[in-house]
């Protein structure tokens, strides 16, 4: 039996005991989901694995039965005490999951705050309302899943138990809906979106999925291991944001006033910068090859320029055309003005 499964099982346990006052083996059993072993044996040993870890789990004869529970005053944390600064990073972390919003890791933060908030004194409660009104978040572009609830749901599920997922998925790369067995690895929250990092069998090597563009997944019965050999930080550690490719080393000089602000920015971990005498910089750093790259050097304007590698140059230079062909095009003659400027 794979260690994760006890582990959710056993999680589940103290979900049930932690809201009454006192439960059966038959109880339990009648009350854990229904795709998790739902026999007395293994609840016990369950239970007994909780008393073991340290967790106060007492079981004690009443009315002829035997009832499980846990020990009086560890059902109920008691009151906490917040400093300024923990509230400050409560509010803020609250705002910062705005994205996951319908999803259960923002019910449980919510359900978290709502409880820690009923503990605190009228002041403190006081001062979490003049925080908002101090700091804000801005989140930026970003991706919501309140539709998505079912599917990460399954996704969790699927990684806890190691087992590999079916689903539909739109590729935004084909422009088409395909059919995929996947093992799923991680999920990952990068740029405003969530994704799934897992090895693909249609593709026979490790890909990232986008959450939104999933379709029917469900969960098989077939288990899987995660490689030994395989690091998921190195997997996603080129990627400048989360597009995978093959890793350059890119150099840019900007100009003194896009320098001035993007200096201050940590844009990937590699990233290594030297100021230059005219107020300028130079910005070094090994990042995937892909669109996204183009995109990001496009994003600062005429403040950049590519000094390597050549490639990359004439990539950012063929999609400059692009879209300057394409602006003139939409204005009145555009097609005769774009013939005189070509």
């Amino acid at each position: 039996m794979p260690r994760n499964d006890q582990v959710t099982r056993q999680w589940h346990l103290l979900r049930l005991l932690e809201a009454s006052r006192g439960l059966t083996l038959d109880e339990i059993v009648d009350r854990l989901p229904a795709d998790y072993p739902r026999h007395p044996r293994t609840v016990r040993r369950d239970l007994e694995a909780l008393e073991a870890g340290g967790f106060p789990v007492l079981n004690e004869r009443v009315e002829g039965r035997v009832r499980w529970r846990l020990m009086d005053g560890f059902r109920q944390v008691p009151s906490l005490s917040f400093s300024p600064t923990e509230l400050m990073a409560l509010v803020i972390s609250r705002s910062l999951l705005q994205p996951l919003a319908g999803t259960e890791i923002q019910s449980a933060l919510e359900s978290a705050m709502a409880k820690a908030s009923r503990l605190l004194p009228a002041a403190s409660i006081d001062y979490v309302q003049q925080m908002q009104n101090v700091f804000a978040v801005g989140l930026g572009p970003h991706k919501t899943y309140r539709l998505h609830r079912e599917t990460i749901d399954r996704l969790t599920q699927a990684i806890a138990k190691k087992r590999t997922v079916q689903m539909r998925y739109y590729s935004a790369g084909r422009l088409r809906m395909t059919r995929r067995e996947v093992d799923p690895y991680r999920l990952w929250y990068a740029s405003g979106g969530l994704y799934l990092i897992g090895y693909c069998h249609m593709r026979k090597e490790p890909r990232m999925f986008a959450v939104e563009r999933m379709r029917a997944v469900t969960l098989t019965d077939h288990p899987y291991q995660m490689p030994l050999g395989f690091d998921l930080e190195a997997f996603v550690q080129n990627s400048l944001t989360v597009m995978r490719g093959r890793p350059i080393e890119v150099t840019l000089r900007f100009d003194k006033a896009t320098a001035a602000w993007a200096k201050d920015r940590m844009w990937h971990a590699t990233q290594k910068i030297t100021p230059l005498k005219t107020g300028g910089m130079l910005m070094s750093l090994t990042v995937a090859d892909s669109r996204e790259l183009v995109g990001w050097v496009l994003s600062f304007g005429s403040g950049v320029r590519v000094v390597r590698p050549d490639s990359l140059r004439a990539a950012v230079q063929t999609e400059s055309r692009r879209i300057f062909h394409a602006a003139l095009s939409r204005l009145p003659n555009g097609s005769s003005a774009t013939k005189r400027l070509s």
